[in-house]
């Protein structure tokens, strides 16, 4: 009984996020030219002010930790109607509620080990862009997505780091705009790359090409290696349809046992996946610590598609397929699965760090 309520509650996830994405979607009969005309160059866009703390998902209320966390959320609003703008506004009420949800799905992973710094940043409609080629689909998030996201960053350097290493930590199309982060701003400030433990760039490709084109970067290739990037996108055996984030040349790291062959990593090495609330939530016990689900996900490195394959999650309730994403695409899992490997990989990664760099 205890397991058909997990699947249940996993399942509510599924449906939430594949109702955002089909509100999203049912925008689509608008124009793909009118939401190119929408976008700017980055020169002409006005950021976010990021002095401002309502512009902030979260703050520290005091920074006890040795180590910090910046953390871009993935998609969390969606065009109702086809006539709406495709970037998002900052106090979008759907995109504030959603973005609190995946945070706590997913930065909170981090904090044990470090102050977590959360910016909120004006986001594309991802039923949008996942339409168009993927030229058009980067053009807009080097708009006004990245325009936030990078001012944010950098008031966060300038204003609250104080020279502590940290950890990036993003998903979807949070990582879409992490990469440029890392190529644009770490390369122009070697200084800040160098107090980089290490980046957690989920749900979005980090590829064999873009490495190349940034020779500063380098991808995790074990548990313990600082200074590196994480990345996969979680999908089944097989799939129906598309997974629009997975691009030609993805690289993946195994999310379980942090290594790159094709070794399985059962799910009985799993440290635990998250139990979610209908609405998106964490589920958590009477003492208000998180429900913690064992023994459920698996984790195995496909190479030649550049994702990681789970074959022990039931794919008809957990990823039956929908607007955005094909049946068999597990995007809205990539953190609930593996939170716990997340959550102890991040503490090794800053142990390791600061026993290099005293």
């Amino acid at each position: 009984m205890k397991m058909k309520i997990e699947k249940r509650l996993f399942l509510s996830l599924t449906v939430l996020l594949c109702c955002l994405a089909i509100a999203g979607c049912s925008a689509k009969t608008a124009d793909t030219k009118k939401d190119a005309a929408q976008t700017e160059s980055s020169t002409a866009i006005q950021a976010t002010d990021y002095s401002q703390s309502n512009h902030w998902l979260n703050l520290p209320t005091e920074n006890n930790k040795d180590v910090d966390v910046f953390y871009l959320y993935p998609s969390a609003w969606a065009k109702v109607n086809a006539d709406d703008p495709i970037i998002c506004d900052i106090d979008n009420p759907v995109m504030l509620q959603q973005s609190k949800l995946a945070y706590e799905r997913q930065a909170t992973a981090f904090s044990d080990i470090a102050n977590i710094y959360a910016p909120y940043y004006r986001q594309d409609d991802a039923g949008s862009t996942l339409s168009m080629s993927v030229d058009e689909q980067q053009d807009i998030v080097k708009g006004v997505p990245l325009t936030d996201a990078l001012a944010a960053f950098d008031y966060y350097i300038k204003n609250y780091n104080n020279g502590r290493p940290f950890i990036l930590a993003s998903h979807s199309q949070g990582s879409n705009v992490m990469i440029y982060i890392l190529s644009e701003y770490m390369k122009a400030h070697p200084e800040v790359n160098n107090r980089m433990i290490a980046a957690y760039v989920i749900g979005y490709s980090v590829t064999d090409d873009y490495l190349a084109q940034n020779p500063n970067l380098k991808f995790a290739t074990g548990a313990g290696d600082t200074g590196v990037i994480i990345s996969y996108n979680t999908q089944a055996p097989t799939i129906e349809g598309t997974d629009g984030v997975v691009t030609p040349g993805a690289k993946a790291i195994n999310p379980i046992s942090w290594t790159t062959d094709e070794t399985v990593a059962p799910a009985s090495d799993n440290l635990g996946s998250l139990q979610l609330n209908s609405d998106g939530s964490v589920a958590k016990n009477e003492d208000g610590t998180n429900i913690v689900v064992k023994n459920f996900a698996d984790a195995q490195v496909d190479t030649a598609k550049g994702v990681i394959i789970c074959s022990t999650v039931d794919v008809d309730k957990y990823a039956p397929g929908s607007a955005m994403f094909g049946k068999g695409v597990f995007h809205s899992f990539d953190f609930p699965f593996y939170y716990y490997d997340i959550q102890a990989n991040a503490a090794l990664r800053v142990q390791n760090y600061l026993l290099n760099h005293k």
